[in-house]
């Protein structure tokens, strides 16, 4: 996925969910010069890490960093998880992964997720995701017995 293609994806997804707990509080101060003074978040500081390790988009669930990894040929699309610092946690953190293709004019297509080789990410493949404009990725996961699903735009600029 070109660059254009994850920013699109990340501006939609931020835009949609608001990034809960990534948020400063309501009632912080919100003046250029506390902004400018403030010391840079880093990767050791709980939330101070959004940016995509691995090409993707990176979303939360609570402290639970998620990135997902769309790949438009659908040979490769992958599912990284990270803690609140983005250290990685290994992929059998969570017990089953799916990922479902929806596009305009044709039947849902679910992938089945696999924990890779190396354990580190959740893998599958499919079909070339075509006309991304009109498509949408579920991303769903488990976790302690606990399911989780976002649906995201596939949006290319």
């Amino acid at each position: 996925m070109n660059d254009r293609a994850v920013r699109a994806i990340a501006v939609s997804v931020l835009l949609g969910s608001g990034m809960g707990g990534c948020r400063a509080p309501a009632d912080a101060p919100a003046s250029a010069a506390s902004a400018a003074t403030a010391p840079p978040a880093t990767a050791a500081a709980p939330h101070g890490d959004h940016n995509p390790h691995h090409g993707g988009v990176v979303m939360m669930k609570g402290d639970l960093h998620y990135e997902v990894v769309l790949d438009d040929t659908g040979g490769s699309h992958q599912l990284f998880f990270s803690d609140a610092v983005r250290d990685d946690l290994p992929a059998s953190i969570a017990s089953s992964a799916l990922l479902t293709i929806r596009r305009t004019g044709s039947a849902d297509e679910m992938i089945p997720l696999q924990i890779d080789s190396a354990g580190e990410s959740w893998i599958g493949s499919g079909r070339p995701i075509g006309a991304a404009s009109q498509a949408t990725a579920r991303i769903a996961f488990t976790i302690q017995d606990e399911t989780y699903w976002i649906d995201v735009p596939v949006a290319k600029p």
